[in-house]
């Protein structure tokens, strides 16, 4: 009968410039080979722990997270050093998140992150498993530079410093392996050092190993019949099952009883779908729900001033108002989310008193009349029928999500800011990951495989380009005759494909989230690991994205940032420099007529945030549009979807097409934009008014 064994060493696609294992199809290897855990341990990196972790906890899989880490050589920084370290229990987790953060913060060289030890105290130690690295450690380098007293010297020392500290062996293929093994277990027993084989996993299966180093090649810019090109991985770096590790290490049974024994001992939960969020102050010890209502309340009344400079207007106005902004906010208070609203007003009132120019609001938060009560929009959700529920519908509880657009150029400021208010420890932007895509995969490809940059490119641009769809190379193959025929008669491009196939959708590099930052309720490496390119405090992301970080329970706020809100801040401060006078432009009339007949009936609108595509300038020529609501439904409809009803619209309009209406219950609902669903919030009221629909269940219905 054939021994456990578990997989403790394993490289995915997020070591970025090696491994090509995605961390939630790997988990169905495990499965298939009969294991009843696995581990993640990328290169000093954290990025898809996550994933890996939901993706085996629902296959029934143990996981078990760490770090394939460099470490400081500080007697020869450019011979650095590698230790594994998995977390034996979730300080050992937070431990790992602390190492790596600090890493890759404050201690990079050469572009690697090193993990100091003098860092670690005898509390963190015990929290970690730690394995030797075998011919990357210490230990292993020592032995292969044939001095036997300093790699004893060395598991001394690291034995005494790590209590649950394993000598780790492998067997792939290298010129070394043998007489490295047989060393290292010398060295261990006379020790007292218990021993554990691993399998240094890049890839699944043995096949793959050509791909790998396309992959590895990619990253580090070579072409694999470059000579001097590092040749680093052996065809035996695959996934092996558990029967291939048996086998392998027949002749030491401890070393696979200790892979399990091992995972027995690993055992990190990881709280998911509980959003934290940081503490907001309030005056004289207010409940956060209190103060959000007072300056809701008090918001509001500031509004219909403005709105209704009339006082019996007002009065007539108010109890709609009213009835809405109290009905929304105990919503707000029951789902617990005040405490939201109050952080994202106090950023944008900030900046808006700082001259960080904001824009009105957009997306769905613009339905909320609490939001423009406490000045995060600056749109009458009453005025144009906007849904409260779109926004934060009662009967489907998620975080709700202001979209912010701040001035380009004061975008920092206003982060700046944010740390200055909860500490610097407590706020990051969120990392995002680059794949490699059909049209990218065949340019990497053709260089690492020597192919003319032209001739890549030709066959790049056979791939079709379609709005709001990137196109696969299985779907360019099957819909695509040319791209097709050249597949098949050019032997070239058929390598390249092949190639480029097991390749497509790898991650290929680190981003930064264009809007999102993380505000924490204390350290943010108490919930995930950070990373930063440069060690500049202005690219400090989370390691994990933005669909982890929530997991995790962190709260992601946006802070877009718009040029166009720059262009009319010069603008402002061009016209007030000419006349003396600065317009107003949060109470200007949106109904000039020349504004319509110069700018928009001529397509003349570059630089006009969201009309400045050439297809818009033409749509906006057909259209001639004559009032806002003309533009607020062309803007709607020029979407992929919608833009199919685009003629229609466009012929009711001008008087070549009846409108038609299924139901004369419709006609309210739908005649201001030619009897067609142009509008999220006309689906959800046609289900209420039809269907008799909640609003909250008129939203789940829009969502599916």
């Amino acid at each position: 009968m054939t021994q456990d064994f578990v997989h403790l060493r394993m490289h995915t696609e997020f070591s970025i410039k090696d491994g090509m294992l995605n961390p939630k199809k790997v988990v169905h290897k495990a499965i298939a080979s009969g294991m009843k855990a696995l581990a993640i341990t990328d290169a000093t990196a954290m990025f898809g722990d996550v994933i890996f972790y939901k993706a085996a906890s629902a296959a029934g899989i143990k996981p078990i997270l760490g770090a394939d880490c460099s470490i400081t050589n500080h007697y020869n920084r450019d011979d650095y050093l590698r230790l594994l370290f998995l977390a034996r229990n979730h300080q050992g987790y937070l431990t790992l998140c602390d190492l790596l953060s600090r890493a890759w913060l404050t201690n990079q060289y050469k572009d690697r992150g090193e993990v100091d030890l003098d860092w670690i105290t005898p509390e963190m130690a015990d929290g970690l498993i730690v394995l030797s690295g075998f011919n990357t450690g210490a230990i292993g380098k020592a032995i292969l530079n044939g001095s036997l007293s300093a790699a004893e010297q060395e598991a001394r020392r690291l034995s005494q410093k790590f209590p649950h500290f394993f000598m780790e062996l492998q067997r792939v293929g290298r010129p070394n392996d043998e007489m490295l093994v047989a060393e290292s277990v010398k060295l261990a027993k006379k020790l007292g050092l218990p021993v554990v084989a691993t399998q240094p996993i890049q890839f699944e299966n043995p096949e793959d190993f050509e791909f790998h180093e396309a992959r590895v090649a990619i990253a580090d810019g070579f072409t694999l019949a470059n000579k001097a090109r590092p040749r680093i991985y052996t065809p035996q770096q695959y996934f092996r099952t558990k029967e291939e590790m048996c086998e392998l290490f027949k002749d030491i049974p401890s070393a696979i009883e200790n892979s399990v024994e091992i995972a027995k001992r690993c055992n990190v939960t990881i709280k998911l779908g509980k959003p934290q969020l940081p503490i907001f102050p309030t005056p004289d010890g207010m409940s956060l729900k209190d103060y959000m209502a007072q300056l809701a309340r008090e918001g509001l009344d500031r509004r219909l001033k403005v709105l209704y400079p009339d006082e019996k207007k007002r009065e007539a106005a108010f109890p709609r108002y009213k009835e809405r902004l109290e009905r929304e906010i105990k919503i707000i208070q029951d789902m617990d989310f005040p405490g939201y609203f109050l952080i994202v007003q106090d950023f944008i009132n900030w900046a808006k008193t700082h001259g960080c120019p904001v824009g009105p609001g957009r997306g769905s938060g613009a339905g909320s009349l609490v939001a423009y009560s406490l000045g995060i929009t600056d749109l009458d959700p009453l005025a144009y029928d906007l849904l409260f529920e779109r926004f934060l519908n009662p009967e489907r509880v998620s975080m709700p999500d202001f979209d912010v657009d701040f001035c380009q150029n004061n975008r920092g400021r206003v982060i700046e800011y944010v740390k200055s208010k909860y500490g610097e420890e407590s706020v990051s932007q969120i990392a995002t990951f680059g794949t490699m895509g059909a049209k990218g995969v065949i340019k990497d490809v053709g260089r690492v495989l020597d192919m003319s940059y032209s001739e890549a490119d030709r066959l790049s641009r056979m791939i079709p380009t379609r709005p709001g769809h990137n196109t696969t190379l299985e779907e360019a193959l099957s819909e695509e005759p040319q791209f097709r025929a050249e597949v098949r008669n050019n032997p070239q491009a058929r390598k390249l494909i092949e190639y480029a196939l097991k390749l497509e959708g790898t991650t290929r590099s680190l981003g930064i989230h264009a809007g999102g930052v993380l505000i924490a309720p204390g350290k943010l490496i108490d919930f995930c690991p950070l990373y930063a390119a440069g060690m500049l405090p202005e690219n400090v992301i989370s390691m994990y994205d933005k669909k982890d970080v929530e997991a995790v329970g962190l709260v992601k706020f946006d802070f877009l940032g718009l040029t166009t809100l720059t262009i009319i801040e010069r603008a402002l401060d061009y016209i007030e420099k000419n006349i003396g006078v600065r317009p107003d432009i949060e109470h200007m009339e949106c109904d000039d007529e020349d504004t319509y007949k110069k700018i928009f009936q001529t397509g003349d609108t570059v630089a006009v945030f969201q009309f400045e595509s050439p297809g818009m300038h033409k749509l906006l020529i057909d259209a001639k549009p004559t009032q806002l609501s003309d533009l607020i439904a062309l803007n709607a409809l020029y979407r992929p979807g919608p833009m199919d009803l685009i003629p229609d619209f466009l012929d009711i309009r001008a008087g070549r097409k009846k409108a038609e209406y299924a139901d004369p219950r419709l006609i309210p609902i739908l005649e201001d934009t030619a009897g067609i669903m142009v509008y999220q919030e006309q689906v959800m009221l046609v289900a209420q008014k039809i269907g008799g629909y909640s609003l909250g269940g008129a939203d789940i219905l829009r969502r599916a």
